[in-house]
């Protein structure tokens, strides 16, 4: 399912959308947890980011596993460990992804209206920034391992 389209690797297809939303909805959720006052504004995009971002990193993933496993198998030497770096951020990517993505609905959720209170709102809003940064820090670090993959040092 992730191993071609149209006859291409899915993966440097694929991984367009991750490197797009992921650190996307990285900084909507920021400043939506930074700057109360662009929240009417920001409240569809961070929750429509918020599920398509996990989804694209975890196709970016799969389509990875499938490229290395179909055509990079037995590569070894520097290749490889340029490869396994960049595999080794895979995991905290998807995982950061999809808990800044459960964060932020929670945070559009409480914001709506304030209807727990102003320390909730403000205690969801601190972790949605901390996730913003390691899901950004994530994205930043897969993106430049893939690169250097690709491209060399």
């Amino acid at each position: 399912m992730f191993d071609e389209i149209l006859g291409l690797p899915a993966h440097p297809l694929i991984v367009h959308a991750a490197v797009i939303f992921a650190p996307l909805l990285a900084v909507l959720a920021a400043v939506y947890g930074l700057a109360p006052r662009t929240r009417a504004a920001l409240g569809w995009a961070v929750t429509t980011l918020a599920v398509i971002a996990p989804v694209t990193v975890l196709a970016a993933r799969q389509s990875g596993e499938a490229l290395k496993d179909g055509r990079f198998a037995s590569v070894d030497g520097q290749l490889g460990q340029r490869l396994a770096d960049h595999q080794s951020f895979a995991v905290p990517l998807l995982l950061s992804t999809l808990a800044l993505g459960a964060v932020s609905l929670g945070l559009v959720y409480v914001s709506r209206g304030d209807r727990f209170g102003r320390p909730v709102g403000t205690a969801v809003s601190a972790l949605t920034v901390v996730l913003a940064l390691v899901a950004g820090y994530y994205a930043l670090r897969a993106g430049h391992t893939g690169a250097t993959a690709v491209w060399g040092s």
